[in-house]
């Protein structure tokens, strides 16, 4: 039993970072842009908390509570920008959806690793927050603040594109933007909101990361492939912020199995774990024709107004 409970636990911190970078994808395929650069933008967000909470600190910032909020205000903006260029490509550039979204996650993860190496040696300091910024991501209870605020935002979420006027816009704008438009709805707006709105969710994955599992020090390739699992997850989540609570849940489990259920298969098979679920969830999904369990009919299609 306490084996199964601390595996629980292990899972809930593991899924954290999944669930945050689920959230901020599934805001932005809800708007029908499919952003393959949520790992560059976790990577931005990453690196811009903690350089923040950095730059706090060397100036003699001493206050935790400061400290955490300016960087989660960069990680947030941080993340933003990537999914703005990454907007302004494909709303307004009309680029390839699929193309741009994996430069940018070329772009994010350079962008991050560059930081993250330039601040030492232009400072001639370690890359790290002080102890009483780290102290401010101690657990409350068996988890730290940033778990119980994911899930929060996972509920608010949910609640608002299922339960509000402009979240049910967003869905239509995802599901046919040409009828939308016809309807009142300014199309490009809630594009460009939904999706800069979304990487900054995905920043604060990035977050996560790097101050919580990386507690506060920047690491080269922290985010190890996480921003992936996240676009997993939300095919397994079927594009619900309430379902995506439980499937992070899953895939964290997944993630951290390897440390609490000894199996005689290779180790590489652990890391293929989740990918292997999501393929059997997309086929299952696909079979049964669910409406509700199925991508927004526009994703990775770019909406041309006098094309309509």
């Amino acid at each position: 039993m306490n084996v199964i409970i601390k595996l629980l636990i292990a899972a809930v911190i593991a899924g954290t970072p999944l669930l945050l970078g689920a959230l901020g994808e599934i805001m932005t395929e809800r708007s029908g842009n499919i952003n393959l650069g949520v790992e560059g933008e976790m990577y931005m967000g990453a690196v811009a908390a903690v350089a923040a909470g950095f730059f706090y600190n060397s100036a003699g910032g001493t206050n935790g509570i400061t400290a955490v909020l300016l960087s989660g205000l960069f990680a947030f903006l941080f993340g933003a920008l990537g999914a703005l260029i990454y907007a302004f490509l494909v709303i307004t550039m009309r680029a390839n959806q699929n193309v741009t979204g994996l430069i940018l996650t070329i772009f994010g993860t350079g962008f991050g690793n560059f930081i993250g190496a330039l601040i030492p040696v232009r400072t001639g300091k370690t890359l790290v927050v002080s102890d009483t910024t780290k102290a401010m991501y101690n657990n409350v209870g068996p988890f730290n603040w940033m778990v119980y605020m994911s899930v929060l935002l996972a509920l608010f979420l949910g609640y608002f594109l299922y339960f509000t006027r402009p979240g049910l816009s967003l869905r239509a704008v995802g599901e046919n933007p040409a009828t939308a438009d016809q309807a009142g709805i300014n199309v490009t707006k809630h594009k460009y909101l939904a999706t800069v709105l979304g990487g900054g969710i995905c920043g604060i994955g990035g977050m996560y990361i790097s101050m919580v599992s990386q507690n506060g020090n920047w690491v080269d390739n922290c985010v190890g492939g996480y921003g992936w699992l996240a676009v997993a997850l939300v095919i397994f989540a079927s594009w619900n912020p309430f379902r995506a609570i439980w499937v992070s849940l899953v895939f964290g489990g997944l993630k951290i199995m390897r440390l609490y259920v000894r199996l005689p298969i290779p180790s590489q098979f652990y890391d293929m774990a989740p990918f292997i679920v999501t393929i059997v969830v997309l086929v299952i999904t696909s079979m049964s024709g669910s409406k509700e369990k199925s991508q927004p009919k526009s994703c990775g299609q770019n909406y041309f107004r006098e094309e309509r």
